[in-house]
């Protein structure tokens, strides 16, 4: 390999690895547990919860720690806030009750050492009972089949260029660049074809929020399936690490707000269509077998896996981890909306206008979610403050086909590698077919 193909993969695996620290909680000295008192974390309304806490060094409890801690509706001003001292290094906290449907959560924190830790958990009250705050515009299957028909018109223009340093002995890989849903906006992917003659199943994967460069599922197109993993940002996906780093400092930060009043002109729709584009180019592919497709991804991915889903039929099966852009307007009525939180009290002043709200209503997954006629595969936990659960619960409660949850309660924003690897076994054994 030459030394700057060798450095711009050193880069790559340094942005990747940086990314995925990021995403997964870090091993430390000092650690605070804290749990509900009902080891399935699941409470009717009106059922009182409390949390026991435990402050522990090498194993062992730490006596006389001071804590903080808080506990409320999660991503809500919280109902109380006190400090005590654990004499013996666990204290257990009465946290009230909720009267209807949604999560409790309950914050801890510490400085031992000169250090502070901190912990949470949360109680989730009947969550299969989550409405969504949002809802469906009139319109709403006109204006995507309008916007999916227009898009159909303009050629895909597709330019395939061979990766021969990421090429495998049993997989071919290539940077993809197809235009997408105007003419002149590109698309770009990593597509990964097994070499074998033959007719294969398919995956797309779509990216989790921000700007970055991607490598491909190769793994999974040794065995035996078609991954055409994407970006989202009309860029190139093989460039310099540092490139997107400064993109996403500058010309594209913030870019989940960007053009809310408008929902012609909303960042979202060449997404969301990109991702119907991606789907036209798989469908193109020869060898791809003419109907075994699935979307998969996490975060915005998730989000994007049952947007995808929603507006295609072309997709036999999803698979979403944690789903963002769930039901964003829960903030609007006193409770947790979804990431990008553009409603929450940070963001009320300048997004809570009449325009922006109703552009949200054709752009929310819960609304995508109504839609869905896939079968699919969902996880999440119930500490994540990115994408919080009753949002999640909001589209996945909307959901008539044929669905399956999985859920790891104490998960935030991140998951256990047996995790990762049941969605993965779900989504390998539908597509080959090892039921």
């Amino acid at each position: 390999m030459r030394l700057k193909n060798l450095r711009t993969f050193l880069l790559l695996g340094l942005v990747l690895s940086a990314f995925l620290l990021s995403a997964q909680p870090i091993e430390r000295l000092v650690k605070i547990v804290v749990t509900p008192d009902h080891t399935n974390w699941l409470y009717k309304p009106g059922e009182k919860a409390s949390f026991q806490v435990a402050v522990m060094k090498n194993s062992e409890l730490i006596p006389n720690v001071k804590i903080k801690y808080e506990f409320g509706p999660e991503q809500m001003t919280p109902t109380k806030r006190d400090s005590a001292v654990l004499k013996e290094g666990q204290l257990k906290i009465e946290a009230g009750t909720l009267k209807e449907s949604g999560f409790l959560r309950c914050k801890v924190s510490a400085v031992v050492d000169g250090v502070r830790y901190e912990n949470l958990a949360t109680a989730a009250y009947s969550p299969d009972q989550i409405k969504p705050t949002t809802t469906l515009p009139a319109d709403f299957v006109q204006f995507w089949d309008k916007a999916k028909a227009e898009a159909a018109k303009v050629p895909m223009d597709v330019k395939l260029t061979l990766l021969p340093d990421r090429c495998t002995e049993k997989v071919n890989v290539y940077h993809a660049n197809i235009q997408n849903y105007r003419p002149g906006m590109r698309l770009y992917g990593i597509l990964c074809v097994p070499k074998k003659a033959g007719k294969y199943p398919a995956v797309l994967k779509v990216p989790g929020a921000g700007v970055r460069p991607y490598g491909g599922d190769i793994a999974m197109a040794e065995n035996g399936i078609i991954t055409f993993e994407i970006g989202i940002h009309g860029i190139s996906v093989i460039m310099d690490p540092s490139v997107y780093l400064d993109l996403g400092k500058t010309t594209l930060d913030g870019y989940p707000y960007f053009n809310l009043d408008d929902r012609d002109r909303y960042y979202y729709k060449r997404v969301y269509l990109g991702c119907v584009r991606a789907i036209d180019f798989i469908y193109s592919l020869p060898e791809f077998d003419g109907s075994t497709l699935a979307v998969t991804g996490g975060s915005q991915g998730g989000a994007l896996s049952i947007v995808t889903a929603g507006l295609d039929s072309r997709i036999k099966y999803l698979a979403a981890l944690y789903p963002a852009l769930c039901d964003v307007t829960g903030y609007l009525n006193g409770r947790a909306g979804g990431w990008p939180h553009m409603f929450n009290d940070w963001n009320k002043a300048f997004n809570a206008k009449p325009d922006k709200i109703e552009t949200s209503k054709y752009y929310d997954v819960v609304n995508f979610a109504r839609q869905v006629k896939a079968p699919g595969y969902y996880t999440w936990g119930y500490n994540d403050v990115t994408c919080p659960p009753t949002s999640m619960y909001s589209a996945y409660n909307v959901i008539q086909a044929p669905k399956e949850l999985q859920i790891y309660e104490e998960t935030g924003h991140w998951t256990y590698p047996e995790q990762n690897e049941k969605l993965r076994n779900w989504l390998v054994g539908k597509l080959l077919g090892n039921k």
